[in-house]
């Protein structure tokens, strides 16, 4: 099927992003193949190219991939000056040495940086920066106003600080580049400490302004009133969500551990029901209503379920050939594609087609734009009186 422009009712659910997300995640802890890895990355990159918008958030891609290479590049100094667990015949240097006391048994400072070592904290880098990636491309494609609006009613609290704070660092910079712009239309130097520093009080002027008007607008639509629910109700709640999360935590590390698939699947389903069971009742004593609620439609399933696909295979073929998405570094061979996994993760490309395309008005950057052209104004779910 064609994919459609996206507007108000063919946006696609915010929370679709965030499973395709996390699933190339999951896959990408599955494997320390370069190639693969590599792989995943142009998945992610080229989804967000084909789908993200102009507005603040989705400019975040870069700075989660400028962070990956500097995860890489850590690694690496730490394993040349600090060494490195995996033993190898190929020395590249040998460092002075700093002698150390007896409780510092298996930790040095210098000493023979081998090819071995180096490669695999390469691999063991990228693995992370991978993760870091995956993470970025569902900042830069989910909105979180729009994750917000979809949160439960047990999380809503909770939920408005993550997207204050997730939106708070892309619209600072946005200030800044509107006001170097202005400062070069008229003339002023825009670099150097004392254009920052000019530039500095207009910038927190503007955030804090945004902050009142924020507030201003929760407290009239009645944020922060709930009804009143029984003793019991909430102890119920408080023991299901904490059980819940608890399992899933437990349930996810048993996946995406080595030795832990027999007990991680059931434990992850279990801490699911508990939870979701917990945010349920948590809900009863919201009383906010939605104005248009967002829509979990066929477009939603199909970006979802790639991601979750991806997981799926990289964690079977990982049970069923684990030698080929673990390239050894001991001894240093080069890496090999498998053909099958390779496979399972150009399943993630599916939401490049899927997915609606960028409407004019955000590839314009306007974002949330009225007729007149002026950016409407951030708003929260309304919420009603609670009934006595």
């Amino acid at each position: 099927m064609s994919a459609p422009q996206a507007t108000r009712t063919t946006a696609l659910h915010a929370g679709a992003w965030w499973l395709w997300a996390l699933g190339l995640a999951a896959a990408a802890s599955r494997t320390t193949d370069p190639l693969l890895l590599g792989l995943l990355v142009g998945v992610a990159g080229y989804v967000v190219a084909a789908r993200r918008t102009d507005a603040p958030w989705a400019r975040s891609y870069g700075a989660f991939v400028k962070l990956g290479l500097v995860v890489i590049a850590i690694r690496l100094v730490f394993a040349f000056f600090l060494g490195s667990p995996i033993p190898g015949t190929h020395t590249l240097v040998t460092l002075p040495e700093v002698p150390l006391p007896d409780w510092a048994k298996g930790v040095r400072i210098g000493g023979r940086v081998t090819a071995e070592g180096m490669v695999f904290a390469l691999y063991d880098g990228l693995k992370l920066a991978t993760l870091l990636i995956c993470v970025g491309a569902a900042n830069a494609l989910a909105n979180p106003a729009r994750l917000l609006k979809s949160l439960p009613g047990a999380l809503y609290e909770a939920g408005v600080a993550v997207v204050v704070a997730m939106t708070f660092a892309p619209n600072l910079v946005a200030d800044v580049q509107r006001l170097r712009a202005a400062r070069r239309l008229r003339g002023r130097p825009d670099r150097g400490i004392k254009a920052l520093l000019q530039v500095g009080l207009p910038v927190l002027e503007g955030a804090l302004e945004r902050s009142v008007a924020l507030a201003a607008a929760m407290d009239a639509r009645g944020y922060g009133r709930s009804a009143q629910v029984p003793p019991a109700v909430r102890h119920t709640t408080s023991v299901l969500t904490l059980g819940g999360l608890l399992g899933v935590c437990a349930g996810t590390y048993g996946l995406l551990g080595d030795t832990g698939g027999g007990y991680g699947l059931p434990l992850l389903l279990a801490g699911l029901a508990a939870a979701l069971a917990g945010l349920w009742l948590g809900g009863r004593r919201s009383v906010r209503s939605r104005y248009r609620p967002e829509r979990w439609g066929a477009r939603a399933w199909l970006v979802a379920g790639s991601g979750i696909a991806v997981a799926a295979l990289m964690i079977w073929a990982n049970d069923y050939a684990p030698a080929a998405l673990h390239p050894p570094a001991v001894p240093l061979t080069a890496p090999v594609l498998p053909l099958w996994p390779a496979v399972s993760v150009l399943v993630g490309l599916l939401p490049a087609f899927v997915a609606p395309l960028p409407s004019r008005a955000d590839r314009a950057g306007s974002g949330g734009a009225s007729r007149g052209g002026r950016r409407a104004p951030d708003v929260v779910p309304c919420t009603k009186e609670p009934t006595q």
